[in-house]
């Protein structure tokens, strides 16, 4: 079946296969929205372990599905993934440091004899959880507003400035979107936390942190989709694979993909409604709404960068130099190759499922977080 689909199909195929990791990604990231978290929620010893033994839980998800994320690049698109992580070169290092010390910190944070201390592998928590969502959106922003690479005719790309990477900090659209991000999981982890935690005190202060979050998410966000709307989009001729500026061309992909904007406004209905339900209803679900809102928003943008003749990720300093799904994909067999692979996702996420489950088969308590147990803790 799969060696029936034409190379076009393959591609768009594989550009589901990255948008919908890639959305999942994004959800997970309450991980690091409750690691900014620790000393709002904690203001005691226990009470900063509940939390972090809460989120804890989960951070080989979010770790898991980020490699998996780069490794399904590189492979699928392997011109995007040399462009990118070869030319903003300094913003993916920092971000990848601050997901090193995540998984160094909680393994090693609670360790006896650890030479570093408790507040040091703290504070690379608040790092990471600060830092790298907000780099996660800010780069995830170029896609848009474009990167200042010149690729040449055998595709052998080279960036422009000797910031590689910082200067997308230059652009506000960028950094509204970086913000927007840190507050979208800063919103989700107290979600999360909320759910999660067996502790009226924690649970009371990550309903408030819920509100407090949510407002500047939702104005940095509407900032950022209203540029977005407005602004010249780079279109692909489809007959000529010349790449050109369209006037509201994110715009009209919603338009014309309509599968793109029913999940796009189901998405953030979703989630309005999973923050609502928290702070006006006093309910501890709002993360599995606000959270399936999370992923149906992420992928609808997904939906508009890669179809629908668009360029998923432009060149500011030469336009014909921009990478679209058609001219930054790996050959015709080995994207047959790995579509045959892809057919196990859903063991995979059958296995993710029932991990999930059994890991949060009981709430957090003050008990749990006793380094006398048996089990691990944080």
């Amino acid at each position: 079946m799969l060696d029936a689909l034409s190379y076009l199909q393959l591609q768009q195929y594989w550009w589901l296969i990255m948008s919908i990791v890639g959305s999942f990604l994004v959800f997970l990231l309450f991980v690091q929205g409750g690691q900014t978290l620790i000393g709002v929620l904690g203001k005691t010893e226990n009470e900063k372990n509940m939390v972090i033994n809460s989120i804890g839980r989960k951070w080989e998800f979010t770790f898991t599905t980020l490699v998996l994320f780069a490794a399904g690049m590189f492979a699928s698109f392997p011109l995007f993934y040399s462009t990118s992580f070869g030319g903003a070169y300094f913003a993916w290092k920092i971000f990848l440091i601050c997901f090193v010390l995540q998984a160094v910190s909680f393994e090693y944070r609670r360790k006896k004899g650890n030479l570093l201390g408790q507040k040091t592998f703290e504070a690379f928590l608040y790092m990471n959880g600060f830092l790298g969502t907000f780099l996660l959106g800010a780069v995830v922003a170029t896609f848009f507003t474009g990167s200042e690479f010149v690729r040449d005719v055998y595709n052998l790309s080279t960036w422009q400035t000797n910031w590689y990477g910082i200067e997308i900090l230059f652009n506000f659209t960028n950094v509204s979107l970086g913000i927007a991000i840190l507050f979208l999981a800063r919103t989700l982890g107290a979600l999360y936390i909320l759910n999660n935690v067996n502790y009226d005190i924690i649970k009371e202060r990550a309903r408030k942190q819920v509100l407090y979050n949510a407002l500047p998410f939702l104005v940095f966000f509407l900032y950022f989709i209203t540029k977005i709307f407005l602004m010249d989009g780079y279109a692909v001729n489809p007959e000529t694979k010349e790449i050109y500026m369209q006037s509201y061309k994110y715009f009209n992909n919603y338009l014309e993909i309509p599968l793109a904007l029913i999940f796009f406004l189901s998405g953030v209905v979703l989630v309005l409604l999973g923050i609502g339900l928290a702070w006006f209803k006093k309910s501890d679900k709002g993360i599995w709404f606000s959270g399936v809102g999370t992923i149906l928003t992420v992928l609808s943008i997904f939906f508009i960068l890669g179809y629908n003749n668009t360029s998923f990720y432009p060149s500011s300093a030469d336009i014909q130099s921009s990478l679209t799904i058609e001219n930054a994909s790996s050959s015709r067999y080995t994207l047959t190759a790995m579509s045959y692979i892809s057919l196990f996702v859903p063991v995979v996420l059958v296995y993710i499922y029932f991990t999930w489950r059994a890991i949060d088969k009981g709430k957090v308590t003050k008990d749990d977080v006793n380094e006398s147990n048996d089990h691990h803790v944080y």
